[in-house]
């Protein structure tokens, strides 16, 4: 992810005390400040999406809606922006993919593997989407660090020291959440 400028940090600050407040204005600065990441974020997400109706733009747009429907952001830093924005965009992605799958009243799932490093290259079919969802919903009652580790890394495209640094842990810890994550969502997707 690009790096804010040190001048960019300190509006950042200000941007999200007063998103937290609830001003609209301060989430569409927060928006244009953040603009980069968050066009890497939704290119990321639709780039393993195969078919998807959706472009980076679109779920870039949707983003921003459903963020202004929440009227306040919980977040304290650009990691916890980045990861709630990752959340978002895994939302609407299920929610197209179960739109698509009603029209479509099936379809044939294949295997999935949560590598981030086979990120670019794995394309998930609407299918598969739903299967990933349902699995994370199962896993949050397990484990929620777990889930989040998982929409930062796998949806949102985030390092592991940046979802480190959003969930206030080491990066070992994301290393061994990642993988037991990966483990228990195998098991549950096979």
């Amino acid at each position: 992810m690009p790096r804010l400028l040190d001048g960019e940090i300190g509006e950042l600050k200000v941007l999200l005390d007063a998103a937290r407040r609830g001003e609209r204005s301060a989430l569409d600065d927060l928006f244009s400040l953040l603009y980069r990441d968050l066009h890497q974020l939704a290119h990321a997400r639709l780039a393993r999406n195969k078919g998807s109706p959706l472009d980076t733009t679109s779920l870039l747009h949707e983003s921003y809606l459903r963020c202004l429907k929440a009227q306040t952001l919980d977040v304290v830093d650009r990691s916890h922006f980045l990861a709630y924005a990752a959340k978002v965009m895994r939302s609407i992605v299920v929610d197209v993919a179960r739109q698509r799958q009603a029209e479509r009243h099936g379809g044939d799932a294949a295997h999935l593997t949560l590598d981030t490093d086979l990120a670019e290259s794995v394309h998930v079919s609407a299918q598969q989407l739903l299967d990933i969802d349902d699995a994370l919903r199962d896993l949050a009652r397990i484990d929620e660090r777990l889930v989040r580790v998982v929409e930062m890394r796998f949806f949102g495209g985030l390092t592991e020291q940046e979802v480190a640094d959003a969930l206030g842990v080491t990066e070992r810890t994301i290393r061994r959440d990642w993988e037991k994550a990966r483990l228990l969502l195998r098991a549950a997707l096979s």
